[in-house]
């Protein structure tokens, strides 16, 4: 039976990438972060019996002891190295605690490979924000990075940190650049989920309206699930390499209000531009979608699109998951979820 440790275990990639490895058959290991409600975050989602089959480390990936003991006892075959301080308006506000957790984490979880399971394959979980200030269209691994948060430089820092080990080691490390990935796990200070929450609650009328940012940045937006299968297929290649998982389609966040509100049967029209710009319900008139300019945030991610083809050539992964069906997928389980809280 292979062994995988899973770091950043609680959040949405762990939750999907968790029942992933359960289902190949995998001993899971997951690193948890101490909290006063020992709460085990999306993983409380799973089905009783595929948690108790998780084996939790209560700890800190900060502390660099206790990723030691861990990968020590643990000896894994796989690491899939996930935790991070992933919100990229928060990484403006604490960029300290940010370089923390996503420099020092990620140092400690690579020492920790490198000295105690040295056999181990490790995947990074790297980021489409290493583009930022994008250099072409669409991104692909050779795309110089361009990073424009705090974030997305953090993300960079670890991305070299794995390239460098491999190189220098002979260590089979990966890094992963996903794009967006959704799905109905996302964490409710992402501005996908903010919004399909707020289609829901302005249906069961709990809530007037939903006040966003730039509406005009694009994205390219993929399923969570199909992401993780790519991050267990990185790990399987014949060789340790850098991968970008996307769908090469790109959509604002505009065309993402509009798809969600189009599942609870509103069509969106939209007068003003920049922060004068509003979302009215077609049929009533009734304002929706306000811009918020405290949302913007201090240097703009533009344009974000992947190129995946060394992905689906060298791996046979491709995206399967289109963008209206994600959309609508996240809808309903917020529909879902009102309607049991009403």
């Amino acid at each position: 039976m292979k062994k995988a440790i899973i770091t950043g275990i609680t959040g949405q990639d762990g939750y999907y990438l968790t029942k992933l490895l359960l289902e190949k058959g995998y001993e899971v290991h997951g690193i948890v972060r101490r909290n006063s409600q020992n709460s085990l975050g999306n993983l409380e989602h799973l089905p009783k019996e595929e948690l108790e089959q998780i084996n939790i480390h209560w700890g800190d990936i900060t502390d660099n002891l206790f990723m030691d003991n861990v990968v020590k006892a643990v000896q894994p075959d796989e690491v899939y190295h996930l935790a991070a301080q992933s919100f990229v308006g928060f990484s403006f506000e604490n960029p300290r605690f940010t370089y923390d957790v996503n420099i020092g984490g990620t140092l400690n979880v690579t020492n920790a490979v490198k000295e105690y399971a040295p056999s181990s394959k490790l995947y990074f979980a790297a980021t489409s924000e290493l583009y930022g200030k994008v250099q072409e269209i669409p991104q692909k691994e050779t795309t110089p990075f361009y990073p424009r948060s705090p974030y997305g430089v953090s993300k960079l820092a670890g991305f070299w940190t794995i390239k460098n080990y491999r190189e220098s080691y002979d260590l089979f490390m990966s890094n992963g650049i996903l794009f967006n990935h959704e799905s109905p796990m996302r964490g409710p200070e992402f501005v996908t989920r903010k919004i399909t929450m707020a289609v829901a609650k302005i249906s069961h009328g709990l809530q007037d309206f939903v006040e966003l940012g730039n509406l005009s940045a694009k994205r390219d937006w993929g399923y969570a699930g199909d992401y993780v299968y790519g991050m267990w297929k990185i790990l399987q290649h014949d060789k340790p390499d850098d991968f970008v998982l996307a769908t090469n389609e790109t959509h604002t966040v505009r065309e993402f209000v509009e798809n969600a509100f189009k599942v609870v049967g509103i069509d969106i029209e939209w007068e003003g531009e920049g922060v004068n710009e509003i979302g009215k319900d077609a049929n009533n008139g009734k304002v929706l979608v306000k811009v918020n300019p405290e949302f913007f945030r201090p240097a703009e991610v533009d344009i974000l699109i992947g190129d995946y083809s060394k992905a689906k050539k060298e791996l046979g992964w491709e995206p399967k998951v289109k963008f209206e069906e994600l959309v609508k997928m996240m809808v309903e389980k917020d529909l879902e979820r009102i309607g049991k809280l009403k």
